[in-house]
C-alpha cells in the first residue's frame, strides 16, 4: 500500500498527460525564482495557450467518437 505522499497528485497526472507538462515545469520555476507572477507571465501565457490546444484537441475527439458512434446506431 502507497502512503499518501507517494501518490501523484491528481492535478500532475492531468497535466503530465495533456502533454504541457515542461510548460508548467517552466511556470513553476520561474515563480520559485522570482516570486512574482508578472515577472512570469510568458511562462504562464505559453503554459495557457498549450492547455487550451490540448483542450480543443480532446473535445474534437470527444466530438469524433461522438459523431461515429452515432453513425454505428
Amino acid at each position: 500500500m502507497k502512503k499518501e505522499d507517494e501518490e501523484e497528485d491528481p492535478l500532475d497526472q492531468l497535466i503530465s498527460r495533456s502533454g504541457c507538462a515542461a510548460s508548467h515545469y517552466a511556470v513553476q520555476e520561474c515563480m520559485a525564482q522570482h516570486q512574482d507572477w508578472r515577472q512570469c507571465q510568458p511562462q504562464v501565457q505559453a503554459f495557457r495557450d498549450c492547455m487550451s490546444e490540448q483542450q480543443a484537441r480532446r473535445r474534437e475527439e470527444l466530438q469524433r467518437r461522438k459523431e461515429q458512434s452515432s453513425a454505428h446506431s
